[in-house]
């Protein structure tokens, strides 16, 4: 009866826990998403060009790839978290410029809006409310993260020489909203499961979920219509 009690206290405490990084995830996502969009506001207003969003899109994977994970586990780690999204944002500042100089551009930026925040709760409260276990798409996630990084340079280096690959583009586009979507999955999954325990970590991945569907669907909607 006592190893009985025993379990069933740790299985109580272990779900405690989940609730608590992913409550903790939930509020530090909103506030990001909130500090990216004012950065990029801050960004469109000044009318930043290209490459200094490039940059800064550059500094900001940096900080996540080399200084996140030493100061995920201090409060450094917020900082961290709140420089790399609100770098993001005003990133993507010339990007939203570029597609509101079109015609239709308001309405495309609108429904990219409107797809990526669909994707993102319907995914997410799937999981929450099935409870389905999705650690099976760890591997998906891996190989799919390296072959677009693949497919990314070659876009890259064809574009530099010249060349461009229209459909290609689109496929690329496609992949990354089948990728997020798994990804948003996966990390929710280990969340709830107690794979994640480290809400600054589970932030930044949601967060990188988010941003790369929203500019998928800008490029796969721009790509439809006339302009």
């Amino acid at each position: 009866m006592q190893e009985v009690y025993s379990s069933q206290s740790t299985q109580a405490l272990s779900q405690n826990e989940a609730s608590k990084v992913l409550r903790n995830t939930y509020f530090l996502l909103g506030l990001t998403l909130a500090f990216s969009t004012l950065c990029a506001g801050g960004a469109m207003a000044v009318g930043i060009g290209h490459l200094a969003g490039l940059i800064m899109s550059l500094v900001a994977m940096a900080l996540i790839w080399f200084v996140l994970p030493r100061t995920a586990n201090s409060t450094t780690g917020l900082a961290v978290v709140f420089a790399f999204t609100g770098l993001i944002g005003a990133g993507l500042g010339p990007v939203l410029n570029k597609y509101l100089a079109m015609a239709n551009g308001g309405t495309i930026i609108l429904q990219a809006l409107g797809g990526t925040a669909v994707i993102f709760v319907g995914l997410s409260g799937y999981v929450l409310t099935s409870r389905k276990n999705f650690n099976f798409l760890g591997g998906f996630v891996a190989v799919g993260m390296m072959l677009m990084l693949a497919v990314m340079l070659f876009l890259l280096g064809a574009s530099f020489f010249g060349y461009q690959f229209s459909g290609l583009h689109l496929a690329f586009s496609a992949g990354i909203v089948l990728l997020m979507s798994a990804l948003i999955l996966y990390q929710t999954s280990e969340i709830i499961h107690g794979g994640e325990t480290n809400y600054i970590l589970a932030t930044t991945s949601l967060y990188l979920s988010i941003v790369n569907l929203f500019t998928s669907l800008l490029q796969l909607l721009g790509a439809s219509s006339d302009d």
